[in-house]
């Protein structure tokens, strides 16, 4: 009997950290480019950090692995495990054919590229605050 109720224990207390540890809030934000807002689906999106084109001058860039927005962006907006993306564009490099998004190893610093770079388009956690000119353009909660 003891044993059933502390296996009951344990479970309600594994089920009770899991819920108390909420994936924060993303957004997909993105600098205008000649001075129009930007305006891209969850698909353009994806398609843009996968390597193929969506429009003339926009420039993705994210966090790198040890950041955990990278991985929910990649679960939540690209829908693919990390290891098939490392190796999707372990393979473009290889065969020359495409470079991964521009990575950055702090939020701020890839809010500071966003910020000066025309074109541009990343994620971030959606409480910092955002500067102008950037512009949301997806959030995921």
């Amino acid at each position: 009997m003891k044993k059933s109720w502390h296996l009951t224990a344990l479970v309600l207390l594994t089920l009770a950290s899991g819920l108390s540890r909420a994936e924060p809030a993303l957004l997909v934000i993105g600098h205008p480019l000649d001075q129009k807002p930007l305006q891209l689906n969850q698909e353009q999106i994806r398609n843009l950090f996968m390597g193929i084109p969506v429009a003339r001058g926009l420039k993705p860039a994210g966090l790198t692995a040890d950041n955990e927005l990278h991985f929910l962006f990649n679960n939540e907006v690209i829908g693919l495990a990390e290891a098939r993306i490392q190796s999707y564009w372990a393979q473009m490099k290889f065969t020359g054919r495409k470079s991964p998004p521009a990575e950055f190893s702090s939020e701020q610093q890839l809010l500071d590229y966003i910020r000066q770079t025309p074109g541009a388009i990343g994620y971030v956690s959606a409480d910092i605050p955002l500067p102008q000119p950037v512009q949301i353009l997806l959030k995921i909660d």
